[in-house]
């Protein structure tokens, strides 16, 4: 009896000392691929700093971009922008009024449509339309080897194909934010006509009472860190495809997944920030 406690306990002790070992493992691959990912980002936004420099070809790509990101994206945000200003509206002046606080429907609709919701919300949809896309494609030419054909002849791939993309899904994550503050702000005057005795005169004085330079601010900081974020992600798991045809489709999980993650985690970070300070 002896002999099997003693030879069970070395059994739990060899999995207990490889579990550890796997963990710490794990530990410092993340904190490496973090440090990866800072040095990656910090070229990139070096690389974008000097997009002006560039020939006609990454210009190409940067109009092709906002094409896809911006422009096409346009009528989903304003639809959903125009169904949420109008739902937290019509809750407002019902649930609100009823209470004798209908004043706080404008404070509460800029908190949702412009601070809160809207950037957030904006970035999913580019997140899903655009960072598989990006991720697909230069996954593709990695497994096609034109990578390598670029640098072969001196071209940084980093600076002709991932910084219009960069620029490209920041400046449209920026855009298209603020066009759902705008959809989602003014599209409620219309419909408030319909369910309250507040004219389109008074809505707008209200309105602008309750949006501030802070909360215009703290949106334009989310979009712009957002943008990065999700041209960051897909940009370098593009770039991070083997040679392998099947991890093509994969560069586009990850980089989805990962964008999706760290969006929430830049969101909670700049909103407690936010409202501690």
């Amino acid at each position: 009896m002896g002999k099997i406690a003693n030879h069970t306990d070395n059994i739990v002790e060899k999995e207990f000392k490889k579990m550890v070992k796997e963990f710490g493992q794990n530990i410092r691959t993340s904190v490496s691929n973090f440090f990866y990912s800072l040095g990656y980002l910090g070229k990139l936004i070096t690389a974008s700093l000097l997009f002006t420099t560039r020939g006609k070809t990454a210009r190409k790509i940067l109009i092709m971009q906002l094409l896809f990101t911006y422009v096409e994206a346009l009528p989903i945000c304003a639809i959903l922008a125009v169904v949420i200003g109008t739902a937290v509206v019509f809750m407002g002046t019902t649930f609100l009024a009823s209470i004798g606080q209908a004043k706080l429907t404008y404070d509460l609709l800029v908190i949702i449509v412009t601070k809160e919701l809207g950037p957030l919300l904006v970035a999913f949809i580019v997140t899903a339309r655009s960072a598989t896309a990006i991720a697909t494609e230069i996954s593709t030419m990695v497994v096609n080897q034109e990578i390598e054909a670029y640098i072969s002849v001196g071209i940084d791939p980093i600076v002709h194909l991932a910084a219009p993309r960069f620029l490209g899904v920041t400046f449209s994550v920026f855009f298209l934010n603020l066009y759902f503050s705008i959809f989602g702000l003014l599209a409620p005057s219309l419909a408030i006509q319909f369910i309250s005795t507040t004219q389109i005169g008074e809505y707008f004085r209200n309105l602008f009472t309750a949006l501030s330079i802070k909360t215009i601010s703290i949106s334009v900081i989310k979009s712009i860190v957002f943008g990065m974020i999700i041209s960051g992600c897909a940009t370098l798991y593009g770039f991070s495809t083997g040679r392998a045809s099947t991890e093509i489709p994969m560069a586009g999980l990850k980089a989805v997944s990962k964008s999706f993650v760290y969006l929430i985690l830049a969101y909670v970070f700049i909103t407690v920030v936010t409202y501690i300070f």
